[in-house]
């Protein structure tokens, strides 16, 4: 059977090594009976070790010539094989609205809105496991101080529990990326309302860690001026509490800063 030819425009880079394969699939198991929906199968490497697991495995791929391959190795997945982009699915038809894990060796090009769009599904989603650029993993898992802190990590820290579990040398790839790897696992957490506006807390995130070096009441201005037009923000600004930078709020702290900014629109 004839290999799949790695594709540089969508960012592939097939794993190769078995024992890493298996050590990514087992992470799976923190969550037990859940169906798995694997992202980015490519020639199935780590395919081959969810199927034995007793649980329903779907796959996405996008790339038509890895689709032909995996119809071709493994007939008994071929009913779940999706030819679709993940970014574009509706994840609520692929288990019939039930909930499951996702995994993958996600291509490093999209991987963090892969986490937005997980992060659009969490109440279908209590598990995410999978390997990212090294980089990537150490954002997800910062905390506030950090340099690597930042909307991915505040976003994700406020639904989900988030472990670093190990790290993969390029080595391993075809053909080997210029980077390390890691591999993370995010479990739901038991939070189930954040506590404030959460359209109004992402804007605030977002808008400043634009400026993240800079004093809050400098990056919030420009997220401030599109809330409510004409509103007199100057005395909001001046108060002592915004003299700290984003990277320095911890989850609670952007909250907190919601609903002070939410009480003054």
């Amino acid at each position: 059977m004839k290999s799949v030819r790695p594709k540089k425009n969508l960012g592939q880079h097939f794993l190769t090594d078995l024992g890493v394969a298996r050590r990514i699939a087992d992470t799976v198991d923190a969550a037990p009976a859940l169906p798995v929906l694997e992202v980015g199968p490519g020639m199935g490497v780590l395919t081959q070790f969810l199927l034995p697991k007793g649980r329903p495995v779907k796959v996405v791929e996008i790339d038509r010539e890895s689709v032909a391959y995996l119809r071709e190795r493994w007939p008994e997945l071929r009913e779940n094989i999706l030819g679709e982009d993940f970014l574009r699915m509706d994840l609520w038809r692929v288990f019939g609205g039930e909930p499951f894990v996702l995994t993958g060796n996600y291509p490093y090009d999209i991987s963090s809105q892969i986490f937005f769009k997980m992060l659009d599904n969490r109440e279908l989603i209590p598990c995410c496991t999978g390997m990212v650029q090294r980089e990537m993993a150490e954002r997800i898992a910062a905390r506030p101080g950090t340099k690597a802190y930042g909307i991915l990590s505040v976003l994700l820290h406020l639904w989900y529990d988030v472990e670093l579990l190990f790290t993969v040398p390029p080595g391993v790839f075809n053909p080997p990326p210029k980077v390390q790897s890691a591999v993370v696992r995010l479990t739901r957490n038991e939070v189930r309302d954040c506590g404030c506006d959460e359209a109004l807390l992402k804007r605030i995130v977002k808008g400043t860690f634009q400026q993240r070096r800079k004093m809050l009441r400098v990056s919030l201005r420009p997220v401030l001026s599109q809330l409510a037009g004409g509103r007199d923000w100057s005395g909001f600004l001046a108060s002592g509490g915004l003299t700290r930078r984003p990277e320095q709020l911890a989850v609670a702290d952007f909250v907190q800063l919601t609903n002070d900014i939410a009480a003054h629109i």
